[in-house]
């Protein structure tokens, strides 16, 4: 596939643009080399300098190695810093999907690895959350957004007490999308056909059993657990996008 004349507009950001989609059709192969500066310029109608640069937005990207004496080397086909970006663009039901994953097994490393200040942690940031509810377990109004707030903050704190650094940098980042998708799905539920105990989400007694379930030490019933509490607001979710309760 030959690449296209790059315009005489944003010269840099045109073949970053370019080149990320050579790499994503497989223009190059992970391992291979790419084209010289000289080449790639050529192709692209663009100054060398220009096509220096644009290697140096994929190099850092993590697309693209640079080999002092080799050459340029493909060592991904995707654009981490892209992926996370179209995770911010995800609708609710798809961030909740990926927070069930990530967080049932994160409440399974967690009941093996915890340690006693990662349990005062959480149980602080779930005794803060009950302020936020009634006697029904029920957000208070007006309350959303603290409640939102100081849900993500128990949630955050369950996934780095698994002690794994990837899966606590993936969700620190995820946890925006995560307290904006809890508020959707909180304002949602103020429509009068989903008033009812069943479609409450995430009510701190059930985060409490959670909590249990890993300060006791037992990795299943914390993945179950944990399940259990995304579960509900899945099902609502499901309810609110589909127009009809969940199959």
């Amino acid at each position: 596939m030959v690449l296209r004349a790059a315009g005489r507009q944003s010269l840099v950001d045109t073949v970053v643009a370019q080149l990320r989609d050579q790499l994503a059709d497989g223009e190059w192969k992970v391992g291979e080399r790419i084209p010289t500066e000289h080449a790639l310029a050529e192709q692209l109608e663009v100054g060398r300098n220009t096509v220096r640069e644009a290697v140096r937005v994929l190099v850092h990207a993590g697309m693209l190695r640079s080999r002092q004496g080799e050459g340029t080397f493909v060592v991904s086909a995707s654009d981490a810093g892209e992926v996370m970006r179209s995770v911010q663009r995800a609708g609710v039901r798809d961030v909740l999907e990926l927070r069930i994953a990530l967080e049932t097994e994160a409440a399974r490393l967690a009941a093996a690895r915890r340690q006693p200040a990662d349990i005062a942690r959480m149980r602080e940031a779930l005794e803060t959350l009950g302020t936020h509810v009634d006697g029904e377990q029920r957000p208070r109004a007006g309350q959303y957004e603290l409640f939102a707030e100081q849900d993500t903050a128990f949630h955050v704190a369950l996934v780095e007490s698994a002690h794994n650094v990837a899966l606590s940098a993936t969700y620190r980042w995820l946890s925006g999308s995560v307290r904006d998708a809890l508020l959707t799905s909180l304002r949602e539920t103020r429509r009068p056909s989903l008033r009812d105990e069943q479609t409450l989400p995430l009510a701190p007694r059930d985060h409490a059993a959670v909590l249990e379930a890993i300060e006791a030490g037992d990795p299943e019933r914390a993945e179950r657990a944990m399940r259990a509490v995304l579960e509900e607001p899945r099902r609502v979710v499901d309810e609110l996008l589909d127009g009809g309760p969940a199959a």
